[in-house]
């Protein structure tokens, strides 16, 4: 069993600015630096991502010339979230980011160049770098499935268990799931495994979540979506709906009544996925239109208000709706929109309150924050102190009126003050940053 090293601890959780940890994350790394498996069952919105992080930074050996750990994942989103997570730990160990709709070549340059002690992957993507020889599967001691469960409902199985059967070296797994699977397919090859459960310490969620039910009077519930969410005012809400056809026809009907959303599914090139994101966690957008996509894995933090357009389609799917809302210690609503022909499902309480939209209704307001585009990224050196650097300077713009910075490979994002922006514009039109020329413009 390996000794927690407290200083390689405090490091970082100073470095992600938390005060200490919580008991399943506490209990996580303990048990991970102990010589057995382990299965982590935690509700979503918990802290997982920590809790078999932290353990990596024992793990890893340092003047490894190959990767050491694998982390698989089921989303890109996932993937680019938890090497965020990694990378702002502060270690000196290096990581790569390996996913679907990323150019294949840059990932390959980052594998044989940069010597990445741990890779963070689609299970599709890392069999294409296995295949490609781009990636030496026994080098690889340490594999960690984040949202196993959801992995194997996206059908992924048969491409972890061939990643598995590839690593003959493999001598620590650590699964993580926020539902208690009957039983874990044989192919992860887990040996003597300790079990830490902690879904039933999210007891007092329904204390802090209040369900209410919205009735439509019209079978065609838009008129009552727009209702309500312009009754809740400016706190950010993700209104759920079952298909990606209703999340674009939703989303480009809310936005011709001039209310400020933006939709979010698999079916967007991933530059607008991370866009749409990006503008609802930086607050420039209120309301974020998705399907249950956006319901697990994605690091959203304080939404207020979650509306079931759509029913859940069986109590896993409201659970994990539900979880982006009411989040640690915070407290949130969950609405349920039903027409005449609708009932309230047999998972949730029949006698849960209905919530009355009062006339009349205050007029859709914009948000204090607008998020601009930024042609250049990682790629070009270019870093957030450059960028926050150039709107203070050539754009004259104050501490205050620069929100969120978040710089990705090819392009970077940064929430500026509405007030401020038109004269931001003009200011640095014709202007370099770093010394090169690029687009700046709102990121719509």
């Amino acid at each position: 069993m390996m000794k927690m090293n407290k200083d390689i601890l405090n490091a970082a959780l100073k470095n992600l600015k938390i005060e200490e940890l919580n008991l399943m994350q506490q209990a996580a790394l303990e048990a991970s630096l102990d010589d057995n498996d382990v299965i982590l069952l935690s509700p979503t919105g918990s802290g997982k991502t920590l809790a078999f992080l932290l353990p990596l930074l024992y793990y890893l050996k340092p003047g490894s010339q190959g990767v050491q750990a694998l982390i698989l994942v089921p989303s890109r989103e996932l993937a680019l979230q938890i090497n965020t997570v990694f990378k702002q730990m502060g270690s000196d160990r290096k990581s790569c980011c390996c996913y679907g709709g990323h150019a294949m070549a840059e990932e390959k340059k980052d594998l044989l160049l940069n010597h990445p002690d741990v890779v963070i992957g689609t299970p599709g993507r890392i069999i294409d770098h296995l295949d490609k020889g781009n990636l030496n599967p026994e080098t690889i001691q340490t594999l960690i499935i984040d949202e196993f469960d959801k992995s194997l409902e996206f059908g992924f199985h048969d491409e972890m268990a061939e990643i598995i059967q590839r690593l003959p070296n493999l001598n620590r797994r650590i699964l993580l799931s926020a539902t208690d699977a009957e039983e874990i397919p044989q192919f992860t090859g887990l040996g003597k495994v300790t079990k830490l459960n902690f879904l039933t310490e999210d007891s007092d969620l329904s204390e802090r979540l209040t369900l209410m039910k919205v009735v439509s009077p019209e079978k065609d519930k838009i008129d009552t979506l727009y209702n309500l969410l312009c009754s809740v005012g400016n706190e950010s809400s993700i209104v759920f709906c079952n298909h990606r056809e209703s999340v674009d026809r939703v989303c480009k009907l809310l936005r011709e009544r001039k209310l400020e959303c933006d939709r979010f599914h698999g079916g967007m090139e991933q530059p607008d996925r991370e866009r749409a994101l990006y503008k609802f966690r930086n607050g420039s957008s209120h309301i974020l239109i998705s399907t249950d996509l956006a319901a697990r894995g994605l690091d959203i933090p304080e939404v207020a208000h979650v509306v079931h357009y759509h029913l859940p389609v069986n109590q896993e799917g409201f659970t994990h709706r539900n979880g982006r809302t009411a989040r640690w210690d915070a407290t949130g609503t969950s609405y349920f929109i039903l027409n005449n022909e609708e009932r309230v499902p047999d998972y949730i309480p029949q006698d849960i309150e209905e919530y009355e939209i009062t006339f009349p209704l205050p007029k859709p307001t914009k948000s204090k924050w607008v998020t601009l585009y930024i042609g250049k990224g990682k790629k070009d050196k270019l870093s957030k102190m450059d960028i926050a650097g150039f709107l203070y300077k050539k754009g004259k713009l104050a501490k205050e009126d620069v929100g969120n910075i978040d710089v990705k490979e090819q392009y970077a994002f940064v929430a500026v003050r509405r007030t401020k922006v038109k004269q931001l514009l003009t200011l640095i039109r014709g202007e370099k940053i770093k010394g090169m020329k690029t687009i700046i413009e709102e990121a719509r």
